[in-house]
């Protein structure tokens, strides 16, 4: 009969240690619940070996109660039953002092405190993050001979790299012999964390030079800080390593190494290890359909997103719409976007901050301004990224005078402002060549500390460079440690936009020598200096080196060699890269720049060639009629001159007014010719007619002076 109930209580032990590698609260009460329930009695005869391993079962799931309440039943409670309960306060940093407490009773019932519960007050002050405390518990392990004690040795370099304290946590993982793969997280997991992710990833290296077993924890780990870094080098000799040694990844691992090469831009590689994925969770899906959107794939994101409602039948969360959304910004709003809103608003989520701000973007992709302000609106609680993307979108689409006003909202409202949302307020200012508010802006970037990032620093150096001030772009630029491509990029369209050519060409040779890879804007600020200052040959070079290097040109890289080409009179070249282009047909800008340069160089073939393609597209297009009946003038047509000045009066066409803007006293006034709409309005001409009286009488004044 014993010894049946040995063999049983040892299965009921197996059991409970099994369960608490779950973590799973419901699981562990129901076997808790057969043990007390079973016929044969299981608890009745159970050690206090059983019960102290439930104790721990329940401090692994989490549910501190339990713990206690089967502490408190145990009739001959052990060190092991102390620190069963000790390591259970101390994962949770609400609890982790009680810890201490627990101390104070063991010590009480005249127990002698060993390793492991050494161990679980270094994982409560690790908990609390007090590093005194830590330090003092130190300095009792040496003193108690229980620093060759491998778990105490592991929690206390937990303990310094959990505090930041590295130097601590480097001598504590020196002094280790036996270093195992808990000690090697814990030393990776304190250099990550303290955002020192390159020498983290140098240690994960050393780990495996050194012929140690990552575990799935080293895996997750590293793999994620590899999709942080962009480190695709590192990421693929992590999965190769994980698959030489056969280890099993879980899935919180998968979903890592998924984000890691998604995050590096492969993403053949990252469907592959999407469809070895026993059981895609949501995290699964939304990491491979963002995946897809930020790599510029949205139309297989948007496949993506339909299997994972039609054959799998998982439900979207917020993620998932905000990636799939994200994905839509390069087609038309009414095609996927506008859709994917109205399933939005039917799963309940269009007040969702994160949804809002996808879908404000998106919809300011396509320049539809009113349907972001609604989005913008109707959700609640508005957050800095919310503002920000306000902020942003006016200021991408040329409205700086709108994103201004947002920018000035934000700050009201009470909102920390980061390096995003005043690199868009600097854009903004460089749109409307405001140099007061670009100024103040700066300043406030000062203030905070965000002068020296990478994002304010290329908007700070692009706004001074197009109010004039290329001296201070140049000054912001030699602040710079380490200029990314984005600061190259702002200084080079400073040079290039006052037509200091040659200036613009050593900034290109510069970013050629640091390494960098030109990219489309690059290339843009290059040809328009070309274009400035009418060097041909020169222009021709950097339009043959881009598509060398495997850029397509755009339709601004178009515009740049055709304003190049006919400004240097070279009207039938220029005629045929817009025909050869794939632009020609949608980008009307290319035939309007060399219709005007037509007239200038009386063409009329070609210029007529030129207005036929504006006007098959835009009948209503006013300064292409007017060109066109400069030319036939310069020609001595006057029948069709005449005939296209009766076109133009009986299409009634009208000249949208342009507007104009002024700073007063920091606040932008926008305005256009023959605008009395202005509240000041009266004053404003009161005080001009007052300007005036004062100027006439002051000549007539001078002239009695003669």
């Amino acid at each position: 009969m014993r010894s049946s109930s040995a063999e049983a209580a040892c299965i009921a032990t197996l059991l409970v240690q099994k369960c608490g590698s779950t973590t799973s609260i419901r699981k562990a009460r129901q076997l808790h619940a057969l043990l007390l329930t079973s016929s044969t009695t299981l608890l009745k005869y159970q050690s206090p070996y059983t019960l102290n391993n439930i104790v721990s079962m329940y401090g692994r799931c989490g549910s501190l109660k339990d713990s206690q309440l089967v502490f408190d039943k145990i009739p001959q409670r052990n060190i092991v039953s102390y620190n069963a309960l000790s390591s259970a306060y101390s994962r949770s940093s609400k609890h982790a002092s009680l810890a201490f407490q627990l101390v104070n009773r063991l010590i009480y019932e005249n127990l002698r405190p060993n390793g492991s519960t050494f161990t679980s007050l270094l994982q409560a002050s690790s908990s609390l993050k007090d590093v005194m405390l830590g330090s003092l518990l130190h300095g009792q392990c040496i003193k108690f001979g229980f620093m060759n004690h491998v778990r105490v040795q592991t929690s206390l370099l937990g303990l310094y790299a959990n505090c930041g304290v590295l130097e601590l946590a480097e001598n504590v993982f020196g002094y280790m012999v036996d270093k195992d793969a808990m000690a090697w997280n814990s030393i990776i997991f304190g250099y990550l964390q303290n955002g020192k992710v390159v020498e983290g990833l140098q240690i994960f290296r050393t780990m495996i030079q050194s012929g140690a077993r990552p575990d799935r924890f080293t895996y997750s780990m590293v793999l994620n800080a590899c999709g942080r870094l962009r480190d695709y080098d590192t990421g693929k000799l992590a999965h190769a390593h994980c698959v030489v040694l056969g280890a099993c990844l879980d899935l919180p691992a998968h979903n890592a190494l998924l984000d890691m090469y998604c995050s590096c831009g492969d993403t053949d590689t990252a469907i592959t290890v999407f469809r070895r994925i026993n059981n895609p969770d949501s995290v699964s899906w939304n990491t491979i359909i963002a995946g897809y959107s930020e790599n510029g794939d949205g139309r297989k994101a948007m496949d993506m997103f339909v299997q994972l409602g039609r054959v799998f039948r998982i439900k979207p969360d917020e993620y998932t719409y905000a990636a799939v959304i994200s994905a839509t910004g390069a087609f038309p709003a009414s095609n996927y976007g506008k859709p994917l809103h109205a399933q939005v608003e039917k799963a309940g989520l269009e007040r969702s901050v994160y949804v809002g701000s996808t879908l404000i973007s998106m919809y300011f992709s396509n320049a539809e301004t009113e349907y972001a302000r609604k989005i913008f609106s109707s959700v609640l609680e508005k957050d800095v990224v919310l503002w920000t993307d306000m902020v942003a979108g006016f200021s991408r689409i040329g409205d700086g005078e709108t994103a201004m006003k947002f920018f000035r909202g934000m700050s009201q409202e009470g909102h920390k402002i980061d390096s995003y949302a005043l690199s868009s307020a600097v854009s903004a200012c460089a749109d409307l060549a405001i140099l007061r508010q670009g100024q103040m802006t700066h300043n406030l970037a000062v203030k905070m500390g965000y002068d020296t990032e990478m994002t304010v620093c290329g908007s700070l150096i692009d706004m001074y460079a197009k109010v004039g001030d290329i001296q201070a772009a140049e000054l912001i630029f030699s602040d710079v440690i380490m200029p990314d491509l984005k600061c190259w990029n702002s200084l080079l369209g400073g040079f290039s936009h006052h037509g200091k050519a040659e200036d613009a060409f050593k900034v290109f040779d510069c970013i050629l020598k640091q390494g960098l890879k030109p990219d489309q804007v690059t290339f843009i600020s290059v040809l328009s200096a070309c274009s400035h200052c009418g060097l041909v040959e020169r222009g021709k070079f950097f339009w043959n080196y881009m598509k060398e290097r495997g850029l397509k040109p755009g339709p601004k890289h178009y515009a740049c060699m055709i304003s190049l080409l006919s400004r240097a009179e070279l009207l039938e070249e220029a005629e045929e890269l817009i025909i050869e282009s794939p632009f020609a047909d949608d980008y009307l800008e290319l035939w309007r720049t060399l219709l005007s340069s037509c007239v200038m160089n009386r063409n009329l073939r070609i210029g007529t060639h030129a207005a036929e393609h504006v006007l098959s597209m835009d009948a209503g297009d006013t300064a292409t009629n007017v060109l066109l009946a400069k030319l036939y003038a310069a020609d001595g047509r006057w029948d069709d001159v005449a005939q296209t000045r009766r076109k133009i009066r009986k299409q009634m066409l009208e000249k949208d007014p342009g507007l104009s803007w002024t700073e007063i006293m920091n606040d932008i006034h926008v305005f256009s010719s023959g605008d009395h709409s202005h509240p000041l309005n009266d004053e404003m001409r009161l005080e001009i007619h007052r300007l005036i009286k004062h100027s006439m009488h002051s000549e007539k004044n001078e002239i009695w002076n003669i």
